[in-house]
């Protein structure tokens, strides 16, 4: 493509191979800064984005929510529980109403976990906006909350997207 045409293109069409792969090859790099940044505290971000999300949706809401939630399938969810249940940071509970559901609760230390994370995350999250505008990341945030709208419509919304 000669400059010419690279000049009239909108910029998000000139990006190689798509804007897709760039925001993947950024979601790499911030999942690489989060597992440095969490090292100390035996974190994965797979770990993280379970308690994060967990804190989210809220205590005694089921796996299945929280997949979903997160967008993954319920294997990979199962296997971060089953790590998280191991360090005493949640317990599964039998849900009173259908006891053939689990239903996801934190226990005191993963309350304090979830704190700590939050620091570390806000340190990862300054380094990376460095730069950045409020109203940028504003302008960014709807786009990227349109986008997953858009292709979750797509996908039926009952598509889950692996890890």
């Amino acid at each position: 493509m000669s400059a010419l045409n690279t000049a009239i293109l909108p910029l998000h069409e000139t990006l190689k191979p798509s804007m897709g792969a760039a925001m993947g090859r950024v979601h790499r790099l911030w999942r690489s800064a989060l597992n440095q940044a969490l090292g100390e505290l035996d974190m994965t971000e797979a770990r993280l984005a379970v308690m994060m999300h967990l804190d989210k949706v809220g205590e005694g809401c089921t796996q299945q929510a929280l997949a979903s939630e997160l967008a993954i399938e319920m294997p990979s969810l199962t296997r971060t529980l089953n790590q998280l249940e191991e360090k005493k940071l949640i317990e599964r509970r039998r849900d009173a109403a259908d006891g053939r559901v689990h239903c996801l609760w934190f226990t005191a230390a993963g309350r304090e976990q979830v704190c700590m994370l939050e620091a570390h995350i806000a340190e990862v999250r300054k380094d990376i906006y460095q730069g950045l505008t409020d109203q940028q990341l504003d302008a960014f945030a709807e786009v990227l909350i349109s986008m997953e709208h858009n292709v979750r419509a797509l996908l039926g919304n009952q598509q889950e997207v692996s890890e």
